[in-house]
């Protein structure tokens, strides 16, 4: 944890900021790509997760492609040196002008989520005078077993097409001739850390693989996007994902035919141990019904999760002194929003106006998802090596 190796460097410095452990982040990137070189599989980092151009050059650094989800996202990855042909996009909504752009790019593939979409690539490809290279993304109505926000593969989710228009969407790539299926996808959701799921949905797509052979279908790929959750109440403990229990399941459970390369996802378990959110109190109060709050200088504008999927971030104070009396406290921000609350009930050393405090495992979906609601500044990302 950064927070506490650098505390001459961090205490002077205007808050709040994100900071990165870059050794932690290599070492996280050789142990994915190490585990994954295993057994021949390609891993695709996911933009959403954290798009820092800094991100991006060790992702490139390490061989790994993108999975994007917008144009924007395709277009951060070309310019970070990642080539197109490693490059996949995913996205329910894809609008025109993305959907050309990534033409004009010639990309590995696009992940496809409805009938309506493959009908539109065709008619931009054609237009373009180019071929498009099409995964169907199918919804594999397996229940992830999280947060319903971050839910995307059961039957009720907005996300791909239903498995039950599978053969339809075959016959219609069969008639649309700017497009190419390659693969499959699967994406069933966020941070899990239940490795059943995955051994679920190898299953499921074991019977779809069969029932594609059937078909004489021939696919070069399946893509069985991420999902991979991290410890975000003991970080310390485990700062680097289980990936070789991850691809390991994987390697056991799906089938892959002759010739065929099993593609990944992952975003979160690649970067968010390695960020944290450093933020000052401004005060404390202690409210009529007896609760003590700590209101501190980062709000749900900087770190949106808590307020948008009740989401548990370790929080440390690393200003007070761990011999202190320790006491309970609700981590609030300075959004105008009863929602903006990082922790309920806390158990802190007592803890004072100017105090520095820590929230942990903040790498992924932090600053990616930030705003400038009630017109606060974007927060600053530091990283270890500029000290």
């Amino acid at each position: 944890m950064n927070g506490k190796r650098y505390p001459e460097q961090l205490k002077d410095l205007p808050t709040p900021f994100y900071l990165y452990d870059m050794d932690l982040l290599r070492a996280t990137l050789e142990r994915a790509t190490r585990e994954a070189e295993r057994y021949g599989y390609r891993v695709h980092y996911a933009l959403k997760a954290n798009f820092h151009p800094r991100i991006l050059t060790e992702m490139k650094r390490y061989g790994l492609g993108a999975d994007c989800v917008s144009g924007n996202e395709v277009r951060a990855a070309i310019e970070a040196g990642i080539s197109p042909q490693d490059i996949v996009f995913a996205g329910v909504a894809k609008s025109d002008d993305e959907i050309r752009y990534a033409l004009e790019q010639d990309i590995f593939s696009f992940n496809c989520e409805s009938l309506e979409e493959l009908e539109v690539i065709d008619a931009l490809a054609e237009r373009a005078g180019r071929k498009a290279r099409i995964a169907l993304r199918l919804n594999p109505d397996v229940d992830p077993m999280t947060h319903k926000y971050i839910s995307t593969g059961k039957a009720d989710n907005k996300f791909g097409i239903p498995y039950g228009e599978a053969e339809e969407a075959i016959r219609q790539t069969a008639r649309l001739r700017r497009l190419e299926i390659v693969g499959l996808h699967f994406h069933v959701g966020s941070q899990i850390r239940d490795f059943s799921v995955f051994e679920a949905l190898s299953r499921k797509v074991n019977r779809l693989q069969k029932w594609f052979d059937g078909l004489g279908v021939r696919l070069s790929h399946i893509n069985v996007g991420g999902g991979l959750g991290i410890d975000y109440d003991d970080p310390v403990s485990e700062p680097i994902p289980d990936f070789e229990g991850y691809f390991r399941t994987f390697h056991r459970n799906l089938e892959l035919r002759p010739g065929q390369t099993l593609h990944f996802e992952l975003g979160r378990s690649l970067v968010a141990q390695c960020g944290e959110l450093l933020t000052r109190v401004l005060f404390t109060k202690t409210t009529a019904g007896g609760k003590r709050i700590a209101l501190v200088d980062a709000g749900m504008t900087d770190l949106i999760r808590p307020a948008l999927y009740q989401a548990r971030h370790r929080i440390e104070n690393l200003t007070a002194n761990d011999t202190e009396k320790r006491m309970c406290y609700t981590v609030a921000g300075p959004v105008c929003e009863s929602s903006d609350v990082f922790a309920h009930d806390l158990e802190l050393p007592e803890t004072r106006r100017g105090d520095l405090l820590t929230i942990l495992s903040a790498g992924a979906y932090g600053r990616s998802m930030s705003s400038n609601y009630n017109l606060r500044e974007m927060t600053r990302e530091i990283f270890s090596d500029e000290f």
